[in-house]
């Protein structure tokens, strides 16, 4: 390795919503015994395990503020124009001069700029190795905004492809990127596929337990006077945190009820290239065609509905419940269409959840939908791997490399349409909790694979070669 021992790890977004950044960080420190200065924004708490970490030091950086409301529309355009200067200038005075010299500069792409100029700059400045890892690129989330034909989006692509040739070595997350870059761009880049930490994992059932009572009043809350899981938690229970629809405790014993919904988790940044109106029209088609299946009709009201479920009663196909985690900028007009939907036995609940409870509600649910498309086509959605770690099958928005990351009938299936995946939580889902055959295959198999799917062993067999290499290398 080289002579000073340390790494610097560099993201121009929230530390605490990179989670493969955070990984690295780790890996860095345990599996490369370096010393490793994360530098960042702050916003969201990092997971414990890097919080607590004595050999990662995590430098935040100042924000440039958001535009104020009173501000004159003449002068919006200047501030937004200072925004990328500001950037540049604090990004370059905490690579230069306020963290120690590292041996090597690990910096998360996109974004590009000014990040690939500054930290390039840097690594000329502190003699350290530049290495880029490759998430997407930076040109295609502009372009989302601006148009592919955009003179900016040009300029951007230029820059990127600039600074990122002059990289000493890249990391990328699919094979499909690797080749675009290494044919198009002039990069060599190694793959290293996102993978789960030990600590995304199926919970245990105390685990469920206490995770629903802890976030019991959010589970409460519907969008709405009532809904179908609210409807039997009414009056005396309202306050009671012990209650929740999935699990019950009497003395010590915990157990799962048997008319629970079935628990569907999908996270989103809430961004235009996830488009969540096709989750809500699935769950508009899955609630009219099980009550046309079993028989409903409009005369069957409601409350005649959410009474035998208080009663106990189970039907072929279960009630959903619908937990989207995430924060963006779209959440608030989701929410809005979420309260304007009529479903009987389909339910939304949004959050946001600490970094040490995301796993476990992964890890304690049954089905997880997403609907990340990719700018670029070329990148993997992580939340999908998080859920794999957690054993959990996973229904995806079909493009053109998810099949790097999802083998169809044996961890998930893939739709291109809300009529799509309605079709697929009924196939899953009828007979659920304990007659859904090919959900559970799924989960088997996910099992199986759990072991040897880690993101220590991946990180060993892939990253931590090319860096020490690349050290060596700059170094000697």
């Amino acid at each position: 390795m080289g002579k000073r021992n340390r790494a610097a790890v560099v993201v121009l977004g929230d530390i605490g919503r990179s989670p493969r950044m955070q990984y690295h960080a780790l890996s860095l420190a345990q599996q490369a015994s370096l010393d490793v200065d994360i530098v960042a924004y702050g916003g969201t708490e990092p997971h414990i395990s890097v919080l607590e970490h004595q050999s990662i030091h995590i430098h935040k950086m100042p924000q440039w503020p958001s535009v104020p409301r009173g501000l004159a529309v003449i002068l919006r355009p200047l501030f937004l124009i200072l925004k990328p200067i500001f950037q540049f200038l604090v990004l370059l005075w905490y690579l230069c001069v306020k963290i120690p010299a590292p041996d090597a500069f690990i910096v998360q792409n996109p974004p590009s700029v000014p990040t690939l100029v500054v930290v390039k700059w840097a690594s000329w400045w502190r003699q350290s190795a530049f290495i880029v890892d490759w998430h997407n690129f930076g040109y295609t989330l502009l372009a989302l905004s601006l148009g592919r034909s955009s003179l900016f989006v040009a300029l951007y692509r230029w820059i990127e492809k600039h600074y990122g040739k002059m990289a000493h070595g890249s990391l990328c997350v699919t094979r499909a990127m690797q080749h675009e870059l290494s044919q198009n761009w002039g990069i060599t880049a190694t793959v290293l596929y996102d993978h789960p930490p030990e600590f995304f994992r199926p919970a245990s059932l105390k685990e469920k337990h206490n995770l629903c009572c802890r976030i019991s009043k959010s589970l409460n809350k519907p969008y709405g006077l009532q809904d179908c899981i609210t409807n039997g938690f009414t009056g005396q229970h309202d306050n009671d945190t012990n209650m929740n629809p999935f699990t019950t405790q009497v003395g010590t014993d915990i157990f799962l009820k048997q008319n629970r919904p079935a628990l569907i988790v999908s996270s989103t940044s809430w961004t235009p290239d996830e488009d969540f109106g096709i989750l809500l029209e699935a769950a508009v088609v899955y609630d009219r065609r099980v009550a046309a299946l079993l028989g409903e009709d409009d005369s069957t009201g409601d409350e005649v509905f959410w009474g035998r479920i208080r009663d106990g009663q189970q039907f072929l196909y279960p009630r959903l419940l619908f937990i989207i985690t995430g924060k963006g900028p779209e959440k608030e007009k989701y929410e809005q269409k979420i309260r304007k939907l009529r479903l009987r036995r389909v339910a939304f609940r949004t959050m946001w959840l600490s970094a040490e409870d995301y796993p476990l509600l992964l890890g304690s649910a049954d089905l997880g939908v997403c609907l990340h498309t990719s700018s670029s086509g070329l990148d993997l959605p992580m939340k999908v791997v998080d859920m794999f770690g957690c054993g959990l099958p996973v229904c995806a928005v079909s493009y053109s490399c998810i099949k790097e990351l999802v083998d169809v009938n044996k961890n998930g299936l893939l739709f291109s349409s809300s009529s799509e995946l309605a079709d697929e939580l009924m196939m899953l889902l009828k007979g659920f909790p304990e007659k859904c055959d090919a959900l559970n295959s799924m989960r088997s198999c996910l099992m199986e694979r759990l072991s040897s799917e880690r993101w220590a062993t991946s990180w060993e067999q892939n990253a931590k070669p090319l860096i020490y290499e690349v050290i060596s290398q700059h170094s000697s």
